[in-house]
């Protein structure tokens, strides 16, 4: 079976099952996205990169509780909001550039590249500029591709707030970005 072949679940149930090895599979499916995540919250690569290593061992110590009531991302997502809001508190706010945006899919030349990279700088300074809960929210709905009520589970806001935050953010960058990208 190949690795994009096998859905999360199937995985963690290989790794319940003692298959370590497969946990590496959730680990690349998940290492950027999570990354983001600390990016949005420590607002430097390496508070991010640590707190991406934390996520992971706490993910691997507590992989036998996940019993497939919600999808995995949804667990993986709320691990990770809750260990982000714990960290925090330890860590000053100075903020810089999120380098994390996904790369494009196809081969691209090196101009194209250039202008990927200046549009990808510009976006992660405005996504920054957005208020701490817009970016929460947007990281949650577009990076990690969870529904409004799983966003609303892992943060505790209700689902009509976090529809307005998605909403307000896009047109935030929309206006800032008009123009740029």
């Amino acid at each position: 079976m190949i690795k994009k072949d096998i859905s999360d679940e199937q995985i963690v149930r290989k790794v319940q099952q003692g298959q370590t090895e497969f946990f590496s599979i959730i680990v690349e499916r998940y290492r950027n996205k999570i990354f983001s995540i600390g990016m949005r919250f420590f607002y430097n690569s390496d508070d991010s990169a640590d707190f991406t290593q934390e996520v992971f061992l706490r993910t691997f110590d507590r992989i036998h509780t996940y019993r497939e009531i919600a999808p995995f991302k949804y667990w993986l997502a709320k691990l990770a909001y809750n260990l982000a809001i714990n960290m925090k508190k330890n860590i000053p706010d100075d903020r810089i550039s999120v380098d994390d945006i996904s790369e494009p899919y196809h081969e691209i030349s090196p101009e194209g590249e250039h202008i990927y990279d200046e549009m990808k700088k510009t976006l992660a300074e405005e996504i920054n500029k957005l208020p701490e809960r817009y970016r929460i929210c947007l990281d949650l709905y577009f990076f990690m591709g969870l529904k409004y009520t799983e966003i609303s589970d892992i943060t505790g806001y209700p689902v009509n707030t976090i529809k307005s935050d998605v909403f307000r953010a896009k047109n935030i960058l929309r206006q800032k970005l008009t123009g740029t990208i």
